[in-house]
């Protein structure tokens, strides 16, 4: 299955380099899904998570690429949707931020159930989306720090589109997506655990 994710995962980062809306944009959407297969190359003779999370990973990456091929405010589909429900911004961006939340709580709740680091439920999960949103917060500052050092050059990346309200949006995106994800996927996971901790 592993092969799989990696084949799919590079047939999508090659489609996305060829010919992107702009290279430099490109390269600040796209790095954290590079970042994200290093750490996982480097650690997976250690700790391999199950195939459910690697897909999620995966599926992360993919959105991302997308996002940075076209810019998250001008991927087509949505551009489409925009227009069909007469929205005033191209919402893809929003997609990746429940996507921030969602897929990295999933990460963290594979992380500290196999490490017993949190064994009740209910603190656990509390944790769980305490770091989605702390992430997200953060990610929020990298777009800031790269606005001030790039000046106009960040427009494409930070994906404001003229919404006054984008980083708490964001951040609130990403709050729901991580609380979403232990709803709907925690017994599925657990499942999933239990296959590999026999």
């Amino acid at each position: 299955m592993i092969k799989i994710y990696l084949l799919s995962f590079f047939i999508v980062f090659i489609w996305s380099v060829i010919n992107p809306k702009d290279l430099f944009t490109w390269f600040l959407e796209v790095f954290p899904a590079i970042i994200g297969l290093f750490i996982l190359f480097i650690t997976y003779k250690k700790f391999q998570f199950t195939n459910m999370v690697y897909f999620l990973i995966l599926l992360h990456s993919i959105i991302l690429m997308i996002g940075g091929h076209y810019t998250y405010a001008e991927v087509p589909f949505f551009d489409y949707i925009k227009e069909v429900f007469n929205q005033d911004r191209n919402n893809y961006d929003k997609v990746g931020h429940i996507v921030q939340g969602f897929i990295p709580a999933m990460i963290a709740r594979e992380i500290i159930i196999r490490k017993n680091i949190i064994n009740i439920n209910v603190w656990r999960n509390f944790f769980i989306i305490c770091f989605c949103l702390a992430l997200s917060a953060f990610y929020e500052l990298v777009e800031w720090w790269v606005a001030i050092f790039t000046n106009e050059a960040a427009n494409d990346f930070l994906g404001t589109q003229g919404y006054l309200w984008d980083t708490q949006s964001d951040m609130a995106w990403a709050l729901f997506g991580s609380i979403l994800a232990l709803l709907l996927l925690s017994k599925y996971h657990d499942l999933a655990l239990k296959k590999i901790l026999k």
